[in-house]
């Protein structure tokens, strides 16, 4: 049997689907040479890779601010953390929205999708509306969706955590100065460090989410009619968009030992693109369906790496919507072609052209 193309093909950056397709039914595991990785495709195959003990994230960076967030936030903010991100996100939101609503053509990419998460994060930590561009330009090139750390974060936060030490507030950034495993407040690397899990999670992974989100529901103006009148679907809207078109179609793993023909050391690529679609699992996968019973849940990780910014990208993307819905009843595609998502990574649209109104 020849060997499938490389993901490196250029056919593939435009449209991965065939390649995903020939990868499920052919090659469950195959070396991707050109890749530098060993290629997994089959949706029963990539959730038990990303909950496989054996396989490790290759940056030790962003697990320890899982851990850290597993471990400190879950357990002891509770409901202080969920009141500050909706508050934020909410008002963040409508904010946005509102500067649209007198438009005539607008880009929800360039002017909602993009701008949303990191000002949502900003506001519900706190820190002054100034910061939302340093921000977003941080989790573009220093923070990414586990809270990767930018070396800038620590020095601009620092007079802040003092700040909020001294006079808390009920914003994030006081919950997390405030509270701590057996009631001792964290020390500044530890609050630094949570923080950055936060503007991480509002990174460019959850823009890509919600701009595909956003373009399914505007591609299914029937469903988007649903959700509209019935807003508790918002959330099986978003896990569905989530696994028919997540924003990281490739999360790499490394191999602590062996595991069948893969070496230790070895690159493994779960391809959560190609598993969203499996029809194995899914039936008629490549469907936008708000009502499906099971849409999965892979795209933000499973099992001990799933990703702590999981409630942060699904507030932001119901919120967003319900603020776009309430602010811009008229809200539709605009005229003209649609741009297609790409790639290869991490894969959505790149422009998403509507009218407000």
């Amino acid at each position: 049997m020849d060997a499938p193309a490389s993901l490196l093909d250029p056919g593939t950056r435009r449209d991965p689907h065939p390649l995903y397709r020939t990868l499920r039914g052919k090659f469950p595991l195959v070396h991707d040479e050109p890749f530098g990785a060993w290629l997994i495709s089959r949706y029963a195959d990539v959730r038990a890779a990303l909950a496989d003990p054996r396989l490790v994230a290759p940056s030790p960076g962003p697990a320890a601010a899982h851990g850290a967030y597993r471990a400190v936030v879950s357990p002891a903010l509770g409901d202080r953390v969920a009141a500050a991100l909706r508050a934020g996100v909410e008002r963040t939101a409508h904010v946005l929205a509102s500067r649209l609503a007198s438009r005539q053509e607008a880009d929800l990419v360039a002017e909602f999708c993009r701008w949303l998460p990191a000002a949502a994060a900003v506001t519900a930590l706190g820190l002054p509306y100034e910061d939302t561009a340093r921000v977003h330009a941080w989790c573009r090139t220093g923070l990414d969706h586990l809270g990767g750390r930018h070396p800038g974060l620590a020095a601009h936060l620092r007079p802040h955590i003092a700040d909020r030490r001294a006079r808390p507030g009920d914003d994030l950034l006081s919950a997390l100065c405030t509270a701590g495993p057996d009631g001792r407040p964290l020390p500044d690397e530890a609050v630094t460090g949570l923080a950055a899990t936060v503007l991480g999670a509002a990174g460019e992974t959850t823009a890509r989410a919600l701009a595909s989100f956003l373009a399914n529901l505007l591609d299914h103006p029937r469903q988007l009619d649903l959700v509209r009148a019935r807003p508790e679907l918002a959330a099986a809207a978003w896990a569905e968009s989530l696994r028919r078109d997540p924003p990281l179609q490739i999360v790499a793993r490394r191999a602590l030992e062996p595991i069948g023909p893969v070496p230790e050391g070895a690159t493994v690529a779960c391809l959560l693109g190609a598993a969203g679609r499996d029809p194995a699992r899914f039936a008629d996968p490549d469907r936008y369906d708000v009502f499906r019973a099971d849409p999965g849940g892979l795209a933000y990780g499973s099992g001990p790496h799933l990703c702590p910014g999981v409630p942060l990208a699904r507030l932001t993307a119901e919120s967003g919507l319900r603020a776009l819905l309430t602010v811009l009843p008229g809200l539709r595609r605009a005229p003209g072609p649609r741009p297609r998502a790409e790639g290869l990574v991490s894969r959505s649209p790149r422009t998403l052209p509507v009218c407000p109104r």
